[in-house]
């Protein structure tokens, strides 16, 4: 068991927690970050084809340049990039360590319990995100493994009755993908238009595939129960049943509030269950425990992005360099 004390451990190794783990190291501080899957696991579960919105150059950390063959980076070159954003800095990651509760000790630190081992530290960064956990249809059937939450890539649902739920960028896309790959479509969505927040260059493509019929929408529509061969609907005409092989529910991701709950964070009464912090230090509700990237914003996930968030990392670090300069 390692009893080892730390200056800080950062809880997620997403672009947002190697971006402390950058300002901990140049600040000498003793740092861990303690990653429960692969390094940068969100960006890793994204689809296996998916090019970014933002530019590589402004997805760049620790001065470490992010060349792409174009200017919105794939999937396969972020991987590339901050694996080598942790060579360059030599940043200290154990993956695979599932935080699963944390605890004050004396002098406001902290005892941290994972899957593996004991740490304690004087100060901590949670840097969660939100791409792991699914926003849930919470209906009969979403057990079912027919059911996915993630998207992969199209292949294996070639030929295959595909029902897509949602009209945000994730659904539209995967919808596209799909069709144009020998897929039988068909959309789900709660309201009565596709979402505004889609890109300007998906939306006349999805437009129009709905228009021409290409791929079936339905409008006003929301799913009551999925079965292993079909799938009911509830439509603006009354309730429908059509025939299914896969559905995939691109409804949206959020963070980990069962984590945040389980850690002692408060989260506030706003309707976006944002966890409570400074937002000058992003100092939670408990001392020496600090919030970075999107996780900040609850369920605003759409607020906050690697571009917008690499800042966290020096405020944090200089609040952090604050109270130890304080007698």
């Amino acid at each position: 068991m390692d009893k080892q004390k730390y200056d800080l451990i950062i809880i997620g190794g997403g672009p947002i927690g190697l971006c402390c783990a950058i300002e901990a190291s140049k600040a000498g501080l003793h740092y861990l970050v303690l990653e429960k899957g692969v390094l940068v696991n969100s960006l890793y579960r994204f689809p296996t084809n998916m090019t970014f919105f933002s530019t590589s150059k402004l997805l760049e950390i620790g001065d470490i340049p992010f060349i792409s063959h174009s200017e919105k980076p794939t999937r396969r070159e972020s991987l590339e990039y901050f694996r080598r954003v942790k060579e360059s800095w030599d940043l200290q990651i154990r993956l695979f360590e599932e935080v699963q509760e944390m605890e004050p000790v004396e002098d406001q630190s902290y005892r941290i319990q994972t899957n593996n081992r004991t740490y304690y530290s004087q100060s901590v960064v949670i840097a969660t995100g939100f791409y792991d956990t699914p926003r849930k249809l919470n209906i009969p059937g979403e057990e079912l493994p027919k059911v996915k939450h993630f998207y992969d890539e199209a292949h294996p649902y070639i030929g295959q009755e595909l029902l897509v739920v949602g009209a945000a960028n994730s659904a539209c896309d995967v919808a596209l993908e799909t069709y144009h790959k020998g897929a039988k479509v068909t959309m789900a969505i709660r309201q009565d238009k596709i979402s505004p927040r889609v890109k300007y260059w998906i939306r006349p493509n999805i437009e129009n595939r709905i228009k021409e019929g290409s791929i079936k929408a339905h409008f006003n529509t929301t799913i009551t129960a999925i079965h292993p061969d079909r799938v009911d609907l509830l439509t603006p005409q009354g309730p429908q049943t059509i025939a299914n092989d896969f559905v995939l529910a691109m409804t949206g991701y959020q963070p980990n509030f069962q984590l945040l709950r389980q850690l002692g964070i408060q989260l506030a009464d706003d309707g976006h269950l944002t966890p409570i912090h400074n937002p000058e230090t992003l100092e939670t509700n408990l001392p020496n425990v600090y919030i970075a990237g999107v996780v900040n914003a609850g369920l605003q996930t759409s607020k906050l992005f690697i571009e917008n968030s690499r800042v966290h990392a020096e405020m944090i670090l200089k609040a952090i360099g604050a109270k130890a300069s304080v007698p």
